[in-house]
């Protein structure tokens, strides 16, 4: 008796879901012949054998989670299946023969290589993005309850998200200090509705999806001369950035993986209004003058707090700025929002003591900067010279 062992799948994953087996109990098998069908977080992975022999057991059910190196099949290689194994395939913990990978949901029922799907215990599994059953696992959602939007009744992660009840993840949650929390304290837990909702929901994608970092520095505004639009200067500032590095000026896609870096700037600039937060767009803010931009944002502060912004007044950016120096802080991590790869952040003005180039000191006003970039998109290095641009635009004197 040989047991085989989930492979080891690349990518630092340490689980799969089990998708589909293409074979039963009693079967008779060749050397690469597709035996299962998992699902990682990434991609559906078909499996070949490893081995030519009987299968004696199968040790997963459809739908159950396995993780790396555990046993998923018994095998019965006879004498002389056994030897000839054990000289001519690969160590059985470890990836074998070839394996396809798909950067889209596995269609039930397809003759993959010709063999098809004949499970009789196979039970119906929603056509969903890998990324987007991750996250339902994750928030306990029930695909089979979900209508999928995409090609196909495809699921994606938009309808994924647009499911999350709020309420229901609370009720459920797993911890029981939580379960019991609103008992002890007064009044009920009330659910999260409309813009914050919005908002929790693009700051959860973000955090699953994106490979975040930031990067902190500080503008020295000492040589601006009289009254100064800060936010259009930034935002000019931004623009030059963009001419240094276009690449942080771009939406990302997982599944390529793509990107696509505009030559035009669409700026989102977060507006906050009570308890609530709104990232409406200035369209081509590099063809802007000063003035302009000032007339572009005290028309949208306006339109947010009447509540008059249109759909089009608040999506496809493909950058963002943030200044959340104007009510307290002076660096922070803003979040990127996907499909975006980048967003600068402008923290709390200060006086502080610097050097000068003679050898003494003197006290300057400097903006703080804090720039997070989506890494799986952008280098460090890009990240590093955009900034580098922005604070050598903000420090010019006009």
């Amino acid at each position: 008796m040989t047991t085989f062992h989930l492979p080891d799948l690349g990518e630092g994953l340490h689980e799969a879901d089990i998708v589909a087996w293409h074979i039963q109990e009693g079967d008779d098998v060749k050397v690469d012949q597709l035996m299962v069908s998992v699902e990682t977080a990434k991609a559906v992975v078909e499996v070949p054998s490893p081995y030519t022999g009987k299968v004696t057991r199968l040790l997963a059910q459809v739908g159950e989670t396995v993780a790396t190196h555990q046993a998923l099949i018994d095998f019965d290689l006879g004498t002389q299946e056994k030897q000839s194994n054990q000289s001519n395939s690969a160590d059985a913990g470890t990836v074998v023969g070839r394996m396809n990978i798909s950067d889209h949901e596995l269609v039930e029922h397809t003759t993959t290589r010709g063999i098809t799907p004949h499970h009789p215990t196979q039970t119906h599994r929603p056509r969903t993005l890998p990324a987007a059953r991750m996250i339902a696992k994750r928030l306990g959602l029930d695909l089979n309850q979900i209508t999928g939007t995409g090609p196909q009744g495809l699921i994606t992660m938009d309808d994924v998200l647009h499911n999350v009840n709020p309420a229901h993840q609370v009720a459920n949650h797993p911890s029981d200090q939580l379960a019991t929390l609103g008992e002890r304290l007064a009044g009920d837990f009330q659910p999260i509705t409309g813009a914050r909702r919005a908002m929790a929901q693009a700051m959860t994608l973000s955090r699953n999806e994106i490979a975040m970092v930031t990067v902190f520095d500080d503008a020295d505004i000492h040589n601006w001369k009289g009254r100064v639009d800060m936010t259009a200067r930034i935002i000019r500032a931004l623009c030059r950035g963009v001419q240094t590095e276009p690449s942080l000026n771009a939406v990302f896609e997982p599944n390529g993986p793509s990107r696509r870096v505009f030559n035009h700037v669409d700026l989102g600039i977060a507006i906050d209004v009570g308890d609530k937060l709104f990232v409406p767009v200035i369209r081509d803010v590099q063809t802007k003058s000063l003035l302009e931009l000032r007339e572009e944002i005290n028309r949208l502060k306006q339109a947010t707090q009447d509540r008059t912004l249109t759909p089009e007044e608040l999506r496809d950016y493909t950058i963002t700025l943030t200044n959340f120096g104007t009510l307290a802080g002076r660096y922070a991590t803003p979040l990127v929002v996907p499909p975006t790869v980048a967003i600068l952040g402008t923290g709390k003005v200060h006086r502080d003591v610097v050097a000068t180039d003679e050898g003494g000191i003197e006290v300057h006003s400097r903006i703080p900067l804090s720039l997070t970039f989506d890494h799986r998109s952008i280098t460090g290095g890009e990240a590093c010279r955009f900034l580098a641009a922005v604070i050598k635009d903000i420090e010019l004197a006009d």
